[in-house]
């Protein structure tokens, strides 16, 4: 009776190590964002032209997606050459859908509401409910994709102004 006990006991905390190792490999799929895992290089216009590159990669063991960025700047317009570099890490909310935050070196916090208008497309569009408002936008394209990021002005929260547009093509 005493061995039975035990036996018991050692197949519950197998089920029970069985059954955390299997939630921990289930991670959530990025569905409307699987097109953009991976590496890419960018090259760019709008208030500025330059190059860099991304990359969007599952981590955590696939529970956030992050995205890195570099993006170069040459001299140009009176201004010395700059780099900037942002990381934005998206995560599945509670209720369902998916918000990201943004941080940069230049000190912006942002946070998006995450959204997949139709396949091969993903919008992240700014949540804070004053200043000014933010869309970066990403498409696909046959060679890569397309990306813009917009602005409003605090005034005019839905008048999304263009500031930065980039093409991109996979290097992974």
């Amino acid at each position: 009776m005493h061995s039975g006990r035990r036996l018991r006991a050692r197949l519950a905390a197998s089920c029970l190590a069985l059954a955390f190792a299997a939630g921990a490999q289930a991670a959530p799929g990025w569905g409307g964002l699987d097109w953009l895992v991976g590496g890419w290089t960018a090259e760019g216009g709008g208030a500025q032209q330059g190059s860099g590159g991304f990359a969007f990669t599952p981590e955590a063991g696939g529970q956030v997606l992050v995205r890195r960025n570099h993006a170069d700047y040459p001299a140009q317009n009176g201004k010395p050459a700059t780099r900037h570099e942002d990381m934005m890490v998206i995560e599945h909310q509670a209720r369902g859908g998916l918000r990201a935050t943004y941080w940069d070196d230049d000190g912006h916090v942002i946070h998006y509401e995450v959204r997949t208008p139709e396949p091969g497309s993903a919008e992240f569009v700014s949540t804070d409910p004053i200043g000014p408002r933010y869309r970066l936008t990403y498409r696909r394209t046959p060679v890569g994709l397309a990306g813009w990021f917009e602005v409003a002005p605090p005034n005019d929260r839905d008048r999304f102004q263009p500031y930065l547009n980039w093409t991109a093509r996979r290097t992974r």
